[in-house]
């Protein structure tokens, strides 16, 4: 037969309580309510209860340590009682466990966040911005101050639940407690709705709320205004208010970090002799002397024309990369003046 302090899992040194709470964990989880038509749970079911039925009376479980199951046999209330007193046992012992009759009412909750998406573009990314955003949101409803009740009228106690935000249910021979359907486990129902809310206790608002925008922000931050989202429940806190920040393509310039990316076309000629050449910035341009024998690829750093940091240390680079352009229509004497250095080329 199978040892009573498996089939619990527990030690032979366990306590009364360790065995209770074993039982307990075991018997909700191969309760027959729980599993109805598992007939592997309900063996299971009998097994733990039987062995909960010695190991929790003192008398009983002295004897089986000392004889096991055979000195368990000559006893008057020996072996299993049936399965019908173990329920009446189970649901005794439960009652402490479910913490029954307990009202569980509705405790505040904060308010919903909102995401707001605005676009910039990189002039606007470098300067910052004073944006003016018309939010629409959830307020509590002024008239009832966001209780739901028209004015001068009061909630009554919910007839379902007598006020306590709980009802009970008969689950088998377990009986729960549940929250309160028809008040929702508030105990009392708005009989007089708010004229202005109807009884919601919040209605919508449109309201421009100022950001600013500080220089250097990247793509995809986040902006958080602190309570300027939906308003809480029962006197919950309202949630916040965040601004994500989208920037718009340049068509001159690719962003990478504070720097900023700009490609130069060169002829091969430009780039064999060398030149100076003026390069656009993001508010005016700047001078950049490309020396004689640049390769394509090859990369020029013009300092502090690229993107102010977010924390408002120095700014980046323009980097300005070399790409070589080759002409497809030639003159005459272009060609001419080609082949001769292609001549030259093979010397």
């Amino acid at each position: 037969m199978e040892d009573y302090y498996e089939t619990l899992g527990v030690s032979r040194n366990a306590t009364l309580e360790e065995v209770k709470t074993s039982y307990r964990r075991l018997a909700l989880r191969y309760h027959p309510d729980r599993n109805p038509g598992d007939r592997i749970a309900e063996e299971q079911f009998k097994r733990i209860s039987e062995a909960y039925q010695v190991l929790s009376d003192t008398e009983k479980r002295q004897i089986y340590d000392l004889y096991g199951h055979a000195g368990l046999m000559g006893m008057e209330e020996s072996g299993f009682s049936g399965f019908d007193d173990l329920f009446g046992s189970f649901g005794e012992m439960f009652e402490d466990f479910f913490a029954f009759g307990r009202s569980r009412r509705p405790r505040p909750q904060a308010g919903a966040d909102l995401t707001h998406r605005i676009n910039l573009t990189l002039d606007e990314v470098a300067a910052g911005k004073d944006v003016a955003l018309e939010v629409e949101r959830r307020v509590h409803c002024r008239p009832c101050g966001g209780n739901g009740l028209e004015p001068g009228t009061r909630k009554a106690t919910c007839p379902r639940c007598s006020g306590k935000g709980q009802v009970a249910q008969n689950k088998g021979l377990l009986r729960i407690f549940t929250t309160c359907p028809q008040c929702g486990g508030a105990g009392a129902l708005v009989t007089s709705p708010c004229k202005q809310c109807h009884g919601k206790g919040v209605v919508k608002e449109k309201k421009q709320v100022q950001v600013r925008i500080p220089p250097g922000v990247d793509e995809g931050a986040r902006l958080r205004l602190r309570g300027k989202g939906e308003a809480g429940a029962l006197g919950g806190p309202p949630g916040d208010l965040y601004i994500e920040v989208r920037i718009s393509p340049h068509s001159l310039f690719h962003r990478q970090g504070r720097d900023l990316q700009y490609a130069a076309h060169l002829s091969f000629v430009e780039a064999a002799l060398g030149r100076e050449i003026q390069i656009p910035t993001l508010h005016s341009h700047a001078n950049l002397k490309i020396p004689s024998g640049t390769q394509p690829g090859a990369k020029f750093r013009i300092p502090g024309e690229g993107l102010p940091g977010i924390k408002g240390n120095s700014r980046g680079d323009l980097v300005v990369e070399v790409h070589l352009q080759t002409p497809t229509q030639l003159t005459p004497r272009q060609e001419k003046l080609l082949r001769e250095f292609l001549e030259q080329e093979k010397k």
